[in-house]
């Protein structure tokens, strides 16, 4: 039941990430749906009151839940994570790499900029990075791999900012640093630089880097028309989606 419960509130919340999990075999997809499933609710946490403190412990909360997980500890505080306790253990997931993203979405809490270039990057290595690194791990990536795969995932990971921009100003955040054309021409950069070495990753990898299938039409249109980006511009047709997605699956070039 955990791993339906990760399921339902991925296709829910997160449907780029559930459609690119669909081309995994289904015990990989179960995986995948928990550490999509728990990167969802953490990203939550920050929103769940409009009382920063109140943000906080929830944050706190989760660092503490996984933090028992790491113990040996059973928890059923919440539906998905019993399904999250047995893919860490059957894979060994490192803890790190879930304190490093739930301590990346404390900038969430806070209505200033990021600080600078580098505080920026370090928020999308350690969320978006984050989760495509867990990913890769479940379906059998090893350290060899991750220099690759996280290139992938800084660009990945930029798209998916710039997509969620104007809600996020809505919201009172100003989740982008000066200079954002070299920021979307570095993105592109890691991006080609991660595919020109795609021989070196497995196809069984495939699924979590098509987590990004968006990137290349969300920072080719960034980079062109940076006017839209604020507006909300950056969106494709639910037609153009799907069809880059199912390409990209056809032909496992991520």
């Amino acid at each position: 039941m955990s791993f339906e419960s990760c399921e339902k509130l991925v296709k829910a919340g997160d449907p780029d990430r559930f459609l690119s999990a669909q081309s995994a075999p289904p015990e990989a997809r179960n995986a995948l749906m928990a550490i999509y499933a728990v990167n969802l609710e953490i990203a939550r946490a920050p929103w769940a009151s409009p009382e920063p403190l109140v943000a906080q412990i929830r944050l706190q909360w989760w660092a503490d839940e996984i933090g028992k997980i790491y113990h040996g500890k059973r928890v059923n505080s919440h539906e998905i994570l019993p399904a999250l306790r047995e893919v860490i253990f059957d894979h060994t997931l490192p803890r790190e790499v879930f304190e490093n993203l739930i301590e990346a979405r404390h900038a969430d809490l806070d209505s200033t900029p990021i600080a600078g270039r580098a505080g920026f990057d370090s928020y999308i290595k350690n969320t978006s990075g984050s989760v495509m690194a867990l990913a890769s791990k479940v379906l059998g990536a090893t350290p060899e791999h991750m220099p690759i795969i996280n290139d992938f995932a800084y660009g990945a990971g930029v798209a998916a900012m710039l997509r969620a921009a104007p809600e996020l100003q809505a919201r009172r955040r100003s989740p982008l640093p000066e200079n954002l054309s070299d920021v979307v021409t570095e993105a592109q950069n890691c991006i080609a630089k991660a595919r020109r070495l795609r021989r070196h990753i497995p196809p069984a990898l495939a699924p979590a880097l098509l987590a990004g299938w968006r990137a290349d039409a969300t920072l080719n249109h960034a980079r062109k028309h940076p006017e839209d980006i604020m507006r909300g511009g950056l969106e494709e047709s639910p037609a153009r989606k799907m069809a880059t997605l199912r390409w990209r699956r056809l032909v496992g070039r991520w």
